[in-house]
């Protein structure tokens, strides 16, 4: 069979050109598009970028999500501000000691956030956009639209910790997504008994290999996207709280300029994973989704609440990012090391005051004795 020369690229039909270019993912897509003119061109039609997204985030398979994506500028914008993750290089700059001093220059209602800035920043205006995957397979996509339980500008929401548990909601639509599940089908390893799994933690180390969690927050009055993920889990704990719980922990350090004191915070993104069955019971390995949830915290631990975390997750959509993995995870661990030292430094501090009372207690209680004899 012979075939045609071709003179040049330029003379391959456009259609050939678009056949191509559809099965590249993202980056190659993105690169491609640099190589030539023809490419360029045909690599701005919004169907190459809204396959691209479909098979990196399912959920923008829905007509809603659709919607919504076209409303804030199109399928190849939100890729290019949600792949990317959010990174934070200037952890290290806020120390234990700025960190101290810092709120004597803050008002009460600049603390707490009682400014004219969250007025204008609704619950509503904000929009949640969830995948899983287990070793590239999608597992579980949800939808959330607004904030629940965000009664609105005067509700209890923004003076109380802000936090949420995505499972106890239902979509847009009014359903819930069901039971997500895992199980030797899906590539976990048979566990013949719990008593073994602690010993070689081997699954264990598959939910923490294979698991991969996106969160996209939305902001449809800016017309902005982020995603607070960090792809990979960060750390996690096993068998806690119960023997039979697995917890991975995903998340983002967020800017907090001008919001709280810190500087920055995190965003604290949890996956619990409770074992259902093992082999030992005659049933195939099988794990349930029982938790996932947001939730910010600053540099002491403390929860933010639900009015600073409006402002703070604004900041996040117009904040860094970086295509570089490495990246996100020094952030993170930066931000953590920041905060080990400053729990430290409380600590001895603390323990210096406890110290001080005990000893000036001890010294009143001699002299009144010496005094009376």
């Amino acid at each position: 069979m012979s075939v045609a020369p071709v003179e040049s690229i330029g003379s391959l039909n456009s259609d050939i050109f678009y056949d191509i270019l559809r099965r590249l993912d993202g980056p190659e897509l993105a690169s491609v598009a640099c190589t030539c003119a023809a490419f360029c061109s045909i690599s701005k039609e919004e169907s190459l970028w809204e396959n691209v997204c479909s098979s990196v985030w399912p959920s923008t398979n829905r007509e809603d999500v659709k919607t919504l994506i076209s409303s804030i500028g199109g399928f190849r914008k939100f890729y290019a501000d949600c792949f990317p993750l959010i990174v934070n290089k200037e952890v290290g700059q806020y120390q234990w000691n700025n960190f101290l001093d810092y709120p004597d220059d803050w008002t009460e209602a600049e603390y707490y956030g009682d400014t004219n800035e969250s007025e204008s920043i609704s619950p509503l205006d904000f929009v949640s956009i969830i995948d899983i995957r287990f070793k590239e397979k999608p597992i579980c996509s949800k939808v959330l639209w607004g904030i629940p339980n965000a009664n609105g500008s005067d509700g209890w929401f923004h003076n109380c910790p802000f936090r949420i548990d995505l499972l106890n909601y239902a979509d847009g639509d009014g359903n819930s997504d069901g039971v997500v599940t895992l199980s030797v089908t899906d590539g976990l390893p048979p566990i013949t008994s719990m008593e073994r799994e602690r010993k070689d933690g081997k699954l264990w180390l598959e939910l923490r290999g294979g698991l991969m969690l996106s969160w996209i927050i939305v902001n449809t009055k800016m017309k902005q996207a982020a995603n607070l993920a960090s792809w990979s889990p960060l750390d996690g704990l096993r068998h806690w709280p119960t023997d039979k719980d697995f917890i991975l922990r995903f998340g983002s350090v967020l800017p907090a300029k001008n919001i709280l004191p810190s500087q920055v915070v995190q965003c604290i993104l949890i996956m619990k994973f409770t074992v259902v069955h093992t082999e030992e019971e005659g049933v195939q390995t099988s794990l349930k989704l029982t938790e996932l949830s947001m939730k910010l915290e600053d540099m002491e631990g403390a929860h933010v609440n639900g009015r600073n975390s409006l402002l703070i997750l604004k900041e996040a959509l117009s904040c860094r990012r970086s295509k570089n993995y490495s990246e996100v995870l020094e952030s993170c661990h930066m931000y953590s090391k920041v905060a080990n030292e400053l729990k430290e430094v409380k600590m001895r501090n603390e323990s210096w005051l406890d110290t001080l009372c005990i000893l000036t207690g001890i010294t009143a209680f001699m002299t009144f004795w010496y005094c009376v004899l």
